[in-house]
């Protein structure tokens, strides 16, 4: 029988597993690279997001700064007005068509003067910073020249000079290699305005600039205000040289005159259709006295349903109310006779429709 002779392994079995499964040299530098890598990567990635975060919360920041700065341009420029002016109830609030916005172009301001309490109201073309150094412009030149000028005449003439100055040095500014202002797009820049004087008995008298007049109301009845054709807007045109203002009557304790730019009648739902506001105002008044802020609520409320929280224009709203008598007296209804409200005003149509603007 032959005899087959084993050759002796050298160590354990369990040496021979070792150095089986035992990793080349290189195996190991290429297991290290691939966990420096990824290390290295999501270093890289933790980095990028803090450097974003940090950038997002500064640039937050300063987007709060910038809305708190604008904000109090506004309420400077545009100021809370007081309550009562005069004997005169007063409220007033704007509404902005773009969301969390807090400049725009609508104006309104309430003074009383030794010639009465004098009512501006207006619209300027464009949104933002620049619309809003417009409104600066008008209502600076319209608080001094109430109190200086006699005639509402020459409280317009001082507005188309203060507007037309503005306009020019803004052309310059904006574009310093353009000689010829009428060649800028500054020039195509207007406002529309009406300006209302309520004297001391009641009287009212008006001038309008392209605006819509305002709405006369009373417990019961709403009206429209009627006056002469209005002139064009402030900026485009020359005033012409003769300027009588509309005689609109006697505002009558207990009336109300609502003003308000174009923004609320032109305002559409999303079948185009316009929101009804001489309706809506109808039903606030039927059967209760025209309170100011009741008024501002119900219209601002209704717009909002309307136009599903989406408005295309800045709205602006006034209401002026005479509260010269008591209490007593105030809850009494106004003699129509008396006061001559139906020579100043005129009966809504049955389905009014607001003029339609591209």
């Amino acid at each position: 029988m032959t005899r087959i002779k084993a050759r002796p392994v050298r160590g354990s079995w369990l040496s021979v597993a070792a150095r089986i499964h035992r990793p080349s040299a290189s195996s190991l530098a290429r297991q290290g690279g691939g966990r420096a890598r990824t290390a290295g990567g999501a270093m890289t990635v933790v980095m990028s997001t803090g450097l974003l975060l940090y950038v997002r919360r500064a640039l937050l920041r300063e987007l709060r700064q910038a809305r708190k700065v604008a904000g109090a341009a506004q309420s400077v420029v545009l100021r809370p007005l007081p309550p009562r002016v005069a004997g005169l109830e007063v409220a007033a609030a704007r509404l902005s068509a773009e969301c969390g916005a807090t400049v725009g172009g609508d104006l309104y301001e309430v003074i009383a003067t030794e010639h009465g309490v004098r009512i501006v109201m207006g619209d300027v073309r464009g949104h933002g910073l620049t619309a809003l150094a417009t409104v600066a412009a008008v209502l600076g030149s319209f608080r001094e020249a109430v109190h200086d000028e006699p005639e509402l005449a020459g409280v317009l003439r001082r507005l188309d000079r203060s507007l037309a100055r503005h306009l020019r040095e803004r052309a310059r500014a904006e574009h310093p290699s353009v000689g010829s202002v009428p060649d800028t797009p500054v020039a195509e820049e207007f406002v529309t305005l009406l300006l209302l004087e309520i004297g001391h008995d009641g009287e009212v008298r008006g001038l309008n600039c392209g605006h819509p007049w305002p709405y006369l109301l009373e417990p019961g009845r709403l009206a429209a205000l009627s006056g002469d054709d209005p002139l064009p807007p402030l900026g485009p045109f020359p005033l012409p040289a003769d300027l009588p203002p509309t005689d609109c009557g006697r505002l009558a304790p207990g009336q109300a005159l609502f003003l308000y730019t174009d923004g609320a009648e032109d305002a559409r739902d999303g079948r185009g259709r316009f929101f009804p506001l001489p309706t809506l105002l109808g039903e606030a008044v039927r059967a209760r006295p025209p309170h100011p802020q009741a008024l501002l609520r119900n219209v601002f409320t209704g717009l909002l349903r309307h136009t599903g929280g989406r408005l295309r224009d800045d709205v602006a709203l006034l209401v002026v109310r005479n509260d010269r008598l008591s209490r007593a007296a105030a809850a009494e209804p106004p003699d129509r006779d008396a006061c001559g409200s139906t020579a100043w005003a005129r009966p809504l149509p049955t389905n009014p429709r607001p003029t339609q603007r591209s």
